[in-house]
Order: C-alpha cells, then structure tokens, then sequence
C-alpha cells in the first residue's frame, strides 16, 4: 500500500487555536493534574491534548496502559473537570454530563429491575416528548438495534452482548450530537465483539451520529475508525493521528488492514 496517511499532534492544533468550523467535538489543549500522596510532584495524566472530530466523524482512541484514555473519556463527557484546556459540543463548553451526548461503558449500567424498554426509555423519561413520543422512540430504537422481541425482557434475561446493544440503544434514545463509547465491547468474547463492531457500524451509517470510541485493541480501532488517535504516556498526550483509508466493510486478513495495525502498534509501542 502506497504510505498511511498520518499527522503528528501538532497538526491537530495546541493551545488557544480555534477547533475546526466543521468539529462536533473539539478538545483544545486539555490538561488533567492529579495531587501526589505526600509531598511529590503533581501527576500529569494529561498534558495539551488537542484533537477534534468532525460532524458524522467515527474516530478511535487508542494508547498504552497509563495514557489517560479514561480519564479523558471522563472529561470529555463532562464528568471529570478538566485542570487546563477545554472540550467544546458543537462550539459550546463542556462542563458536565449532557444530553447531547450519549456515552456508552464498558459495564452496561442497565437498571436490572427495569424492562428492556424500560431502560432505553429512561432518558427519555427528562424530556419534554409525550407519552405516545417517547413510546415511539423506544420503538425506533428496538428497531435499530434488532431487540424488538425482547422490549418486555429484564437484563437479567441477555446475553452480554444484547445488554450492550441496550445500552446503546438508550444512549441513541435521546438523539445525542456525539456518541461517546469507553471499551464498550471489552466484557463479552471476540465472536460476540466483531459482531458488535459490525451492527455498530451499521447504526452510525444509519444514524449519521458522531462517534469518539475509546479501545485498547488495535484491531477493533482499524475495523471502525475514520481515523485513529494514537496517544502515548507519561503524561497523556496525542502522539500521532492515522488516518484510515480502506474502504468498508473492511477485512482483517486484508494486506492494508494488517498494514494499519502493523503501525498503530509500532506507534504504541514506540516509548516516550
């Protein structure tokens, strides 16, 4: 294959520079300092993180142990304060958990004594929809997840990858601008995770919804991202973005997958 595309942190813009016209989601220079226990210095688990998703954008996060994805996660979604920088939702600042933006876990965080419809609806239940819309609406988003026959089923009734695809769905129900996935598929087995990378790709074609996945595996990163964020550690911070240009569905014994994961890997890997 004729050269990845990639760019270095420093094309994705530092601090004060404005986020992209186009960028849904755009963080500007985020930094995140931890106090030490006893008298040691601050931990920097995130120093000027500057990159941006575009409107419809899939993007992947990927990185070693100790690069701060979660703790970025946690402060794109408004749930960790951020000590420097900021993370702009369409031009306006984050500064907690919104409905504009559906955030899926790893842990599916159903509410066991609630209906499968139940738990897709709860969102919904803050909104100003009537009864008969927001009844709807579950119903779309049975629909796009293929859980229809199950609305009147209680988690404890799924298997791990049905809850997630509830989660998902619940996250959908309110129409979010920005999906934002932390290790979603990290619980269930590789036959159940490719499975889930497909239908989740085949709800971001039919949704059209931005997305920021957070991963660890390589692999899945190729399989779903319009481009790749590669960070590294010590502390946190963008080392290079891959963009990734094979065109869907994309196969993994493919030469120009295996390329893609042969680089991202190195980039991990590559120290600091």
């Amino acid at each position: 294959m004729a050269g990845l595309n990639r760019s270095g942190a420093d094309d994705e813009g530092m601090a004060g520079s404005p986020p992209p016209a186009a960028a849904s989601v755009a963080l500007d220079a985020v930094g995140k300092r931890y106090a030490a226990d006893g008298d040691g210095d601050p931990v920097r688990a995130l120093e000027h993180v500057s990159f941006s998703v575009a409107d419809g954008e899939f993007v992947c996060l990927v990185g070693p142990s100790g690069c701060g994805k979660t703790t970025l996660f946690r402060v794109v979604a408004g749930l960790t304060e951020a000590t420097n920088g900021r993370v702009l939702l369409d031009g306006t600042e984050v500064t907690e958990p919104t409905t504009d933006m559906g955030v899926v876990f790893q842990e599916y965080h159903l509410f066991p004594w609630l209906t499968v419809a139940e738990n897709v609806g709860f969102g919904l239940e803050r909104t100003d929809r009537s009864s008969a819309e927001r009844e709807r609406r579950v119903d779309e988003m049975l629909d796009l997840v293929g859980l229809t026959e199950f609305r009147d089923a209680y988690p404890k009734s799924l298997s791990g990858g049905m809850k997630q695809r509830v989660a998902i769905a619940r996250a959908l129900a309110v129409d979010p601008d920005l999906l934002l996935m932390d290790e979603p598929f990290g619980a269930v087995d590789a036959q159940t995770r490719e499975m889930l990378q497909r239908e989740l790709l085949d709800v971001w074609a039919s949704t059209g919804k931005t997305v920021l996945f957070v991963t660890h595996d390589v692999a899945e990163a190729v399989a779903l991202a319009d481009r790749i964020v590669v960070m590294a550690a010590d502390p946190g911070r963008v080392r290079e973005v891959v963009d990734v240009d094979v065109d869907r569905p994309r196969e993994r014994g493919d030469a120009a997958f295996a390329e893609y994961v042969g680089v991202v890997r190195e980039l991990i890997g590559a120290g600091p």
